[in-house]
């Protein structure tokens, strides 16, 4: 409220004027004052008044450049640059089908009306990591749900990596009443870890569903009616292991590109939200399979001379072609389905890999000048982008979660030789992500998006 002006002076006051008519102008004078202080006063109530009630049902779906600059929900991270229009994503193949001789031959007819809907109104590709001072939102001991394998304070690693962080607010606000999966490999569940110890904050999940193998799971949130689930796929493709000579699985895999895996497929009806990811089970030797036959392999060079070795970004930019018009085209899912892909995740060894004496001990994030643009990281990133523009207009939304720049950065934030050895014996692991740590920057992008297309709530 503005100040109130000094009272006027009393009329005993040497100040006031002596002759009759001054004294009648200085009553004229006190009238009008005091008006003004009224006047003053009901429009500083007014405003006083607007100013809580817009607070009261301040909304969450403010726009991204807001969001991202006022709330913490991203404050961990420094974005200076808009959405430019990327350069490497510009289209030079086709999208409509997923056959090898069709993919060669029809034309692009440019990004799609629907998946421009969902076009990121913020680059979180374009940023660095600052410091936060604050500690994690969750630790190891305020989170139940904590796989061992990723506790890596635990296991005795340093702290340094936490203090990087982002915080989410409000996704259960956002989801309430939604059924939301992630469908992908272990990172999808690093992924959805990260969200369980995050909203175990706010509201305890009760575990509805585990298979045997606990690579599909549900989990609800009773007091906001909130499904959350995970679908394991390594390639989206259907995919069976490479029976060796003495008859047991190898670690090779043959990948039909022209077949979407039943198990998650099955399980799209009923969604609100997929979240599909992936990209790392394709760095060993797999097979390709299309029409029943076998065209060629990753991986493989010298193992068979009559097979060509494609390599590992296109069978990627096959299965992701794949999977999003067969979500497209999903006959028993909801028009309202929204998907996006979270792109690439890369590893961080160093001097070798898992078994051979492979490492990762930074203590600090890398700065943009030692990420290399010219990397697979980034190449796959490229090629996820590409082909959720191709895909086609429908009444089903697509979009990305870009985070493969930001955590190409985070050569600190992996467990290293900081797990429960039962998982793995004498081995590093510089892939999956530590729990608190940089992956739960993809939860705070994800309830970015979700805010962004979600109606604010009534006002109460």
């Amino acid at each position: 409220m503005a100040p109130l002006l000094p009272p006027s002076p009393p009329s005993g006051s040497p100040r006031l004027l002596k002759s009759s008519s001054g004294s009648e102008w200085n009553v004229v004078v006190q009238r009008n004052v005091k008006s003004s202080l009224l006047l003053l006063l009901a429009i500083s109530t007014v405003v006083a008044f607007s100013i809580l009630y817009s607070s009261r049902s301040l909304t969450v779906a403010r726009t991204a450049g807001e969001a991202l600059t006022q709330s913490p929900l991203l404050a961990a991270l420094d974005l200076s640059s808009r959405m430019p229009e990327d350069d490497d994503d510009q289209s030079d193949e086709p999208a409509e089908v997923v056959s090898l001789t069709a993919a060669a031959s029809s034309t692009d007819d440019g990004p799609s009306e629907a998946a421009m809907q969902l076009e990121e109104k913020c680059d979180i590709s374009r940023g660095k990591w600052v410091r936060e001072p604050n500690g994690p939102v969750y630790t190891n001991l305020t989170c139940p749900m904590l796989p061992d394998f990723k506790n890596c304070q635990k296991f005795g690693k340093d702290d340094g990596h936490l203090y990087w962080r982002f915080v989410p607010e409000r996704f259960l606000d956002v989801v309430r009443g939604k059924r939301l999966a992630f469908i992908g490999d272990s990172l999808a569940r690093n992924q959805i870890d990260s969200l369980l110890c995050l909203l175990s904050q706010a509201e305890a999940p009760r575990d509805v569903y585990s298979d045997a193998f606990d690579k599909y799971r549900t989990w609800h949130f009773p007091a906001h009616n909130f499904t959350l689930m995970v679908m394991w796929t390594e390639f989206y493709a259907h995919a069976v292991p490479v029976v060796g000579a003495d008859g047991k699985p190898t670690s090779s895999f043959d990948i039909h590109l022209d077949r979407l895996g039943a198990d998650w497929t099955s399980r799209l009806p009923g969604l609100d939200y997929a979240i599909i990811s992936g990209g790392n089970w394709f760095f060993r030797v797999n097979y390709l399979w299309e029409g029943g036959r076998r065209i060629g392999c990753l991986n493989c060079a010298g193992n068979d001379a009559n097979l060509t070795d494609f390599g590992v970004a296109y069978a990627v930019r096959r299965v992701v072609r794949a999977a999003v018009e067969g979500i497209a085209r999903c006959p028993g899912c909801k028009t309202s389905l929204i998907t996006f892909l979270r792109t690439y995740s890369p590893d961080h060894f160093e001097q070798g890999s898992w078994f051979d004496g492979g490492y990762c001990n930074r203590t600090a994030p890398l700065q943009e000048r030692e990420v290399s643009m010219e990397s697979i990281a980034w190449e796959l990133r490229r090629v996820q982008r590409e082909e959720m523009r191709r895909v086609r207009a429908t009444k089903r939304r697509f979009g990305v979660l870009d985070v493969t720049k930001a955590m190409m950065m985070r050569a600190d934030g992996h467990p290293d030789n900081h797990f429960d050895s039962r998982w793995r014996r004498n081995g590093s692991d510089c892939l999956h992500w530590c729990l608190p740590g940089p992956v739960d920057m993809w939860n705070g992008v994800l309830l970015q998006r979700l805010a962004e297309l979600t109606p604010p709530p009534a006002a109460r």
